[in-house]
This record gives C-alpha cells, sequence and structure tokens, in this order.
C-alpha cells in the first residue's frame, strides 16, 4: 500500500520512486508533509506532498520492514540490489492491475506517475502547476506527456465567462 500511494502522491518515475530512501520521507520519527528529490533523469529538484492516508502507509510500512534512517524504502529481495529494481516496480505494478481485472498491458508505471498529474490538471486546468508538480523544464513537454489537445484548451476555455 505504500508503494502504491507514494507513487500516486509522488508523481515520480519509477527510477525515482525506487531509490527512495526512509530520510527522504521520514524526519524525527515523523513521516513528512512534503518531500524534495533530485531527479536521476534531469539532475533537478522536485517537491511533492504525502497525504495523510500516504503517511499512514508510508509509517505502517517503515515499521513493518523494520526500515531505518539510511536504508531504502524498498529494498530488493534479490541480493543483487540494495533496492526495488524499476523493472520489480513495473512487475508489481502490472500484478495491481490484473488483481483489479483490467488488462495489464494498458497500464504500466509510468501510468502512477501520470493519474495524480491529469487528475489536477482536468479539475484545475492549471497546466504550470502540473509542470512543476512532475519537474518538467519545458510547457510543451507537460502538454504532450498529458495527451493535451485543441478540444481541451475549448473546453476550459468554454467553462470560463467574462
Amino acid at each position: 500500500m505504500a508503494l502504491f500511494n507514494l507513487a500516486i502522491d509522488s508523481k515520480l518515475r519509477g527510477c525515482d520512486l525506487v531509490s527512495l530512501k526512509v530520510e527522504d520521507v521520514q524526519v524525527s520519527g515523523r513521516i513528512r508533509e512534503r518531500a524534495t528529490i533530485v531527479q536521476r533523469k534531469t539532475g533537478r529538484p522536485v517537491q511533492f506532498e504525502l497525504t495523510e492516508p500516504t503517511r499512514k502507509s508510508v509509517e505502517a510500512w517503515i515499521a513493518h520492514a523494520g526500515r531505518r534512517p539510511g536504508d531504502y524504502l524498498f529494498p530488493s529481495r534479490s541480493r543483487l540490489s540494495p533496492h526495488l529494481s524499476p523493472r520489480q516496480y513495473a512487475r508489481i505494478v502490472h500484478a495491481w492491475v490484473e488483481s483489479a481485472g483490467l488488462e495489464s498491458s494498458a497500464y504500466g508505471t509510468h501510468t502512477m506517475r501520470r493519474t495524480k498529474a491529469a487528475q489536477i490538471y482536468r479539475k484545475t486546468g492549471n497546466l504550470r502547476a502540473v509542470q512543476l508538480l512532475l519537474g518538467h523544464t519545458k510547457l510543451e513537454s507537460t502538454v504532450r506527456y498529458l495527451g493535451i489537445e485543441v478540444e481541451d484548451a475549448l473546453a476550459i476555455s468554454e467553462q470560463v465567462e467574462l
């Protein structure tokens, strides 16, 4: 549950999600409300929130798994890697999707990253906020990422009365 919740809240790429350490999300035994990490792909910092359900599930996971500061949040079952690999994470996501009765080929780790960002955009129409949350440097990247079309822009425009 902690992995699922954190994937949705953080909007991180899989490689960044699996590389999280306990101290990235916990300080002095308390789960942070906001965290900042440096993205592996861009080398730029990105901040994300941890909602109450996420904080509770992460706190429970840390206690259950006996994780300590300095430890990776999600350890690998393989001795070859200190943390869950992006491939292992992808397998877990596919298992979640199949258990929900959905077609696993239609969903993946990037779906987890995109979910909250797309909802924020749909509810607010604030493309700049989504750009910041995803850590994109170019607005055009965010537009492409969300698959925004002229129809979407017109729908938002139609909701504004002057």
